[in-house]
């Protein structure tokens, strides 16, 4: 079963988190939604955070693992935000059990195929080695090498925890995100359609959602509303939260 944080009484919003992402870095963000009345479910995917760990790994198995998981907490009628990878498991879980998903919210991904292109992060999470008993300094020095964004490195290093007295290691299966990271691009299958309000949300200096993707993601989210928060990247609910949280809360409100 997959681990959640779930917060607040009301409506259920489930919330998806990116590649390499786990539920705390949406912390912050689903508190304000559970004030808002809903009963918010943060979520951990396989391979990722405090949940279960598999040598088995597509968009498919995440969204039965969803739908396990709605079963389980006896969730019906959903709302459902996804980012980056998230966004593709809220898109297909949507089409695939459309009487379950009110509306569904999706962050900085669109319904395309997206060529591998994390080679570099992936670089620098693989050169740590966690054999010499490395620091959170150390770490963080090698990640520095491969990686010159902050707040990449940042949204890494949430990652790190003490798996024993001593030793840090990273919450996800490093190994099987390596052999499988093609997963992550592959496409919503062309025939899938969602006829319930949906949100899309870019960032201005993103290039996730281009504009010439629109009419590819009105074919198969006809009800798709698109939104853009100005001057934020792919990371745009952490740079621009309070925006974010407004256009969420408008559309479901």
């Amino acid at each position: 079963m997959l681990y959640s944080k779930i917060e607040g009484e009301g409506n259920p919003f489930l919330i998806i988190h990116g590649f390499l992402g786990m539920s705390d870095n949406w912390k912050t963000l689903g508190q304000q939604f559970a004030a808002e009345g809903f009963q918010v479910h943060m979520i951990d995917m396989r391979n990722h955070g405090r949940s279960f760990q598999s040598e088995e790994f597509s968009y498919e198995l995440m969204v039965q693992d969803v739908f396990d998981y709605c079963q389980a907490h006896s969730l019906e009628s959903i709302n459902i935000l996804g980012h980056s990878m998230g966004g593709k498991i809220a898109m297909l879980f949507a089409t695939r059990f459309p009487e379950m998903v009110e509306k569904l919210i999706v962050a900085d991904i669109g319904p395309k195929y997206y060529a591998p292109h994390h080679q570099t992060i992936l670089a620098g999470l693989n050169a740590v080695d966690f054999s010499v008993k490395p620091s959170r300094a150390d770490v963080e020095a090698t990640l520095s090498e491969y990686i010159t964004d902050f707040g990449t490195r940042q949204f890494l290093l949430k990652n790190l925890y003490w798996q024993e007295p001593g030793q840090l290691a990273f919450r996800f299966n490093l190994a099987v995100l390596n052999k499988e990271v093609v997963e992550i691009g592959v496409p919503l299958p062309s025939e899938l359609v969602f006829e319930k309000p949906t949100l899309f949300i870019r960032g201005g200096s993103s290039n996730y959602i281009l504009d010439s993707d629109v009419e590819n993601i009105a074919a198969h989210f006809p009800l798709m509303k698109l939104e853009t928060i100005p001057n934020a990247g792919h990371w745009l609910h952490a740079e621009n939260p309070v925006l974010f949280y407004q256009m969420v809360i408008s559309f479901l409100k």
